[in-house]
């Protein structure tokens, strides 16, 4: 049976009064009270907006709860899976070519980097039974600018993925459908501009909605579009260009740290990490899962890299998709559930900066948001329609993917997925001596890694960028 969200609230808050302990047997969060409580920007429903979007990006119970039932094992794995399995797989070819056949050594090591700041973040959540988001964890080892900070950078991150949500539509749109023109008060649109338009006329109506757990099932079709673009890079290389080592190189030292970036890419969805935990039945799983979805993801951006850059060499774009030959049954296949993903992810990425902005302009008291309800759904249409044309505009001023996802892997990603955790953890669990020598030496040498990756990384792409213009 699916209870109301509210419905369920208030049975989990009753439950919480009778027993302060019931997060010990059911998985629930302990209602004692706690600084980390405070609303990230101060907000009254902002937090809880944030948590909640987020968890509209996993798989639902049966029972159509996280909170009582919570995620099976099985479940988790798929959930983490569809978190860590996304846009990046278009960008792992690209990827490749830049760095060399000797650059796959680099992603087995940012693969393992990440794998052990996922860990970390495992603990770091374990560390404090009020810890629910990524931002408490910011809280917890630094305070309020901690959570302030790292919540600064996921907004940031989040709005930068939805320009690249925008140009991905965009080119592929206009690879399946090439030459389009259309008339637009006397002005001819084409190209990738015109499908970014499109896209975003109908991704807008999505914003404006305040619950997004019907688009939960559809965003986890970024599994299936996975799995379809490897299959289809197979049926490329059989049925048409062959599998082949023309024009590879086996390593490209300038172009290393744009393919470092985008390996990062490949691996981020940090910063939904403890939403998975909070939603798991048995949470003591948490690394066993961890450890499958890595892999399997891992296996799978392998080769995707691999007969992508064999069956292409240099010739490989950004997206990979735009390489598969034009009018083939496998080229449609591929591009069309690459496109669904944007197309319901969209909302959800961008739902925490559009609510983080509206509750700044409204009232938060009871009474005022009773009064003005109204007035509160016209705020939300608006600052949602301002958000998306401003990433409408971005993204056709900027319509270079590889760049863009190369400047977030390196500038954005890497903080999240590494600079951050190691961070917190050092300064949550060191003043209890709950850290070994060795330990720190390997979180050290991580940290100097991220730092070398972030500076170099994010250099190389705003070059990339500026150059362009």
């Amino acid at each position: 049976m699916n209870f109301p969200r509210t419905l369920r609230l208030v049975c989990i808050r009753i439950i919480l009064k009778i027993s302060p302990r019931a997060h010990t047997n059911t998985g629930i969060i302990a209602a004692d009270k706690s600084h980390i409580d405070e609303a990230l920007l101060h907000g009254k429903h902002e937090q809880e907006e944030v948590v909640y979007n987020v968890e509209q990006q996993l798989l639902p119970t049966s029972g159509g709860s996280f909170c009582i039932t919570g995620a099976s094992f099985g479940r988790s794995c798929l959930n983490l899976s569809n978190v860590i399995s996304g846009i990046g797989m278009l960008s792992v070819p690209y990827a490749l070519s830049q760095g060399g056949w000797l650059s796959l050594a680099l992603f087995v090591m940012v693969g393992a980097i990440c794998f052990y700041t996922g860990k970390l973040i495992y603990h770091c959540m374990r560390a404090d039974r009020c810890v629910r988001s990524y931002p408490d964890i910011g809280y917890l080892a630094f305070g309020s600018y901690g959570r302030t900070a790292i919540g600064l950078v996921m907004y940031v991150e989040l709005y930068l993925v939805a320009i690249s949500f925008l140009i991905l539509e965009g080119d592929n749109l206009d690879k399946l459908l090439p030459g389009t023109v259309v008339n637009i008060l006397g002005y001819q649109v084409h190209g990738k501009q015109l499908f970014v338009l499109v896209a975003a006329a109908v991704i807008l109506p999505t914003t404006w909605l305040k619950n997004l757990s019907m688009l939960a099932y559809v965003s986890a079709v970024g599994l299936v579009s996975s799995v379809a673009l490897t299959v289809s890079l197979v049926w490329a290389g059989v049925a048409d260009k062959g599998f082949h080592m023309v024009g590879s190189s086996i390593l490209n030292l300038s172009g290393l740290p744009t393919a470092l970036s985008l390996y990062f890419v490949c691996f981020a969805g940090h910063g939904v990490f403890p939403t998975v935990y909070s939603s798991m039945r048995a949470r003591k799983d948490f690394p066993k899962v961890l450890l499958i979805s890595s892999v399997l993801c891992s296996l799978n951006y392998a080769v995707t890299a691999v007969l992508g850059y064999k069956i292409y060499g240099e010739d490989v774009q950004a997206q990979v998709t735009l390489n598969l030959p034009t009018g083939k049954l496998y080229t449609r296949i591929a591009i069309l559930t690459t496109l669904i993903t944007p197309l319901t992810k969209y909302a959800l990425v961008i739902q925490p900066v559009t609510t983080a902005i509206e509750e700044k302009l409204l009232v938060t008291t009871t009474a005022a948001v009773a009064a003005d309800a109204e007035n509160n759904r016209l705020t939300r249409v608006l600052t949602s329609t301002a958000v998306v044309f401003s990433t409408v505009v971005l993204a056709c001023t900027v319509p270079f993917f590889g760049y863009l996802m190369s400047f977030i892997g390196s500038s954005l990603n890497v903080t999240v997925t590494v600079l951050f955790p190691c961070l917190s953890y050092l300064k949550i669990y060191m003043p209890r001596g709950g850290v070994g020598h060795f330990e720190v030496a390997a979180i050290v040498g991580i940290l100097v890694i991220g730092v070398c990756v972030a500076v170099v990384g994010t250099y190389t792409s705003l070059h990339q960028i500026i150059g362009t213009f």
